[in-house]
């Protein structure tokens, strides 16, 4: 079984228990006698197991420490009361004292509690290694759940059809850049755009040949956007362009480009169909009581693109005052 342990003690301890692990199994053992190095340890190394010496000072406050961190708080925490001064037989004598001690390891966040003498004796290797592989079984099903939300997440927040991200991480993404533009003082605006007589498309030709359109009108747009631009679909043949560090005249450009690439050619569906496509555009740039969600920026941009289809629609539409 391959393991990713962090071993942390005195060096009397680290010698034991390191070559004890190279015994039991293999994996990357990673050694220290420094508390304040472990913290950084695990953020680099990310290690499954955490096996810390009971008597090392702060040790239990570390446990606490780390169980508090989310991104460290999966790592499994081995607390081990070291004795090599005494032997099993002596220690069996002790076990009120085991109690307390594991009482209040575990309360401060260890998930094991072990005490080893200085000549490991068969039943208490045994036992080191059942609770590194408990350790790992855990941390293994913690990653594979993580990794399963990774992919739901992505899922979630993604649209199928044009792979583009939907309107559900829009309204996660736009009130995190009206946050960055605030606090850094950066312009941002927004264009609303929707599919000029995309029902039309729809009802002539079919939907599969309306689910194309929107596969190349989602990639020509995204090939046709700056580094800093973000694209969602919105819903239906509605589209949401955030525009970064972009002032209105800047944003207005950029619109207008967009919508000359999309009417000045054709969308080949294939090889015996190629359809004119042209689109409206509704732009708004962020003002100073525009709410932290972004939802009156949004309805602004909705406003102007109603304004742009019902003014004849293949045009990008701004307001009188530019916003």
């Amino acid at each position: 079984m391959d393991a990713s342990i962090l071993v942390v003690g005195n060096d009397q301890f680290l010698t034991t228990i390191v070559n004890q692990i190279g015994n039991i199994m293999s994996g990357t053992v990673e050694a220290s006698s420094a508390l304040n190095e472990v913290i950084p340890l695990i953020r680099s190394k990310q290690p499954a197991i955490l096996i810390l010496q009971a008597s090392q000072l702060g040790c239990l406050e570390l446990c606490h420490q780390i169980k508090e961190q989310v991104q460290l708080g999966w790592t499994y925490c081995i607390v081990v009361d070291y004795q090599p001064e005494i032997s099993v037989d002596e220690m069996s004598l002790e076990p009120h004292q085991e109690l307390i001690a594991c009482g209040q390891a575990l309360e401060h966040g260890a998930d094991a509690y072990l005490r080893l003498s200085a000549v490991l004796a068969g039943e208490e290797i045994r036992l080191l290694k059942a609770q590194i592989q408990a350790g790992l079984r855990g941390v293994r099903f913690y990653r594979e759940v993580m990794q399963t939300n990774d992919v739901l997440s992505t899922m979630a927040l993604a649209d199928p059809l044009t792979e583009l991200s939907n309107r559900r991480a829009m309204e996660w993404e736009l009130p995190r850049q009206i946050h960055n533009a605030r606090v850094e003082s950066t312009p941002l605006s927004l264009v609303m755009l929707d599919v000029d007589y995309f029902k039309s498309v729809n009802d002539t030709y079919g939907h599969q040949v309306g689910d194309r359109v929107l596969q190349l009108l989602s990639a020509r747009l995204r090939h046709n956007l700056r580094f800093q631009d973000t694209l969602f679909r919105y819903g239906g043949e509605e589209f949401v362009i955030v525009l970064s560090n972009t002032t209105f005249q800047d944003a207005l450009i950029v619109a207008r480009r967009l919508r000359r690439l999309i009417s000045d050619q054709h969308f080949n569906i294939d090889g015996s169909l190629a359809l004119g496509i042209t689109v409206s555009m509704g732009l708004a740039s962020l003002i100073s009581t525009d709410d932290a969600k972004g939802e009156t920026l949004i309805r602004r941009a909705d406003h102007n693109l109603l304004r742009a289809k019902s003014s004849g629609r293949n045009q990008v539409f701004f307001g009188e005052d530019g916003f």
